[in-house]
């Protein structure tokens, strides 16, 4: 196990780690959705003229759009939703659906449908919004030129996308991935995924599983010194969980070299370099 992983481990059992880790990922209650004036005019015609297939059509487009969430769960929904033209040809599925929906009232609709994100859709930007604050010290910028010829301590500011273009660019990074964080520290290059582990199970171990392809990537060899990382929060290191899948193999699994630690001891890690 890496030093910093057993760091990270006794700082999470030991000292005010949630605490710590709010400053990375203030999670907050989210406002809620918002319809334009137009659409819930759109929406209270359909209403009231019992429009199913111009009711079930306006709700698709604004979820489609990431404007609101269908108002309720129905497996169907997702076919018409990657299909509009399916709503034409099946006039009974329409009818089901609707019917639904009628009888929940206009204003329950639209209170489902405007419903707040879940918590856990907030945390993805949080960890670059703390970035941007200078919390890790070092200049931040968004130029790839500033960022490769820079002399000083640097973190790259450029979209996920811009991050991994960059790393495939000049650092020998080979997957078809984003990738959270990039930074040059004591000329060293710090390349790595960001990940918050709200529990176990489900897509909680798909984002463990793409950490740690990132943080076992082959790298093309170049002339610059590459350091992988893997910055996980969460409940991956509290002592009683050990024995579960993700937290057993992250203490057993892992060479000394293989960096997994809390965003709270990243700017520690950065200035050990």
């Amino acid at each position: 196990m890496n030093i910093w992983t057993q760091k990270s481990i006794e700082l999470a059992n030991q000292r005010n780690y949630l605490d710590l880790l709010y400053r990375v990922y203030p999670i907050s209650e989210n406002a809620r959705r918002e319809i334009s004036d137009s659409v819930k005019a759109d929406l209270r015609d359909s209403f009231d003229n019992r429009n199913d297939e111009k009711l079930l059509k306006t709700l698709i487009e604004q979820t489609n759009r990431n404007q609101i969430v269908f108002p309720i769960k129905d497996s169907y929904v997702a076919y018409l939703k990657h299909d509009n033209s399916a709503i034409d040809r099946n006039p009974n599925t329409v009818d089901r659906i609707t019917s639904i929906l009628y009888e929940m009232g206009y204003d329950r609709v639209i209170d489902k449908a405007t419903s707040p994100k879940e918590t856990n859709r907030q945390i993805g930007p949080l960890f670059g919004d703390w970035i941007k604050k200078g919390s890790l010290g070092g200049n931040y910028v968004d130029d790839e030129q500033a960022f490769l010829n820079s002399t000083e301590n640097v973190i790259y500011g450029g979209s996920d996308d811009h991050k991994a273009a960059f790393a495939r660019k000049y650092l020998g990074y080979t997957r078809n991935k984003g990738l959270d964080f990039l930074a040059k520290f004591n000329g060293k290059y710090i390349l790595g995924e960001a990940k918050f582990l709200s529990d176990f199970g489900g897509s909680q171990n798909s984002d463990f599983e793409d950490a740690e392809l990132t943080l076992r990537a082959e790298l093309t060899p170049t002339d610059k010194e590459v350091i992988k990382i893997a910055i996980i929060d969460g409940v991956i290191y509290i002592d009683s969980c050990a024995g579960q899948k993700m937290a057993r193999k992250m203490r057993n699994d892992f060479n000394d070299d293989e960096v997994i630690l809390s965003a709270v001891l990243l700017r520690d890690f950065l200035y050990s370099l």
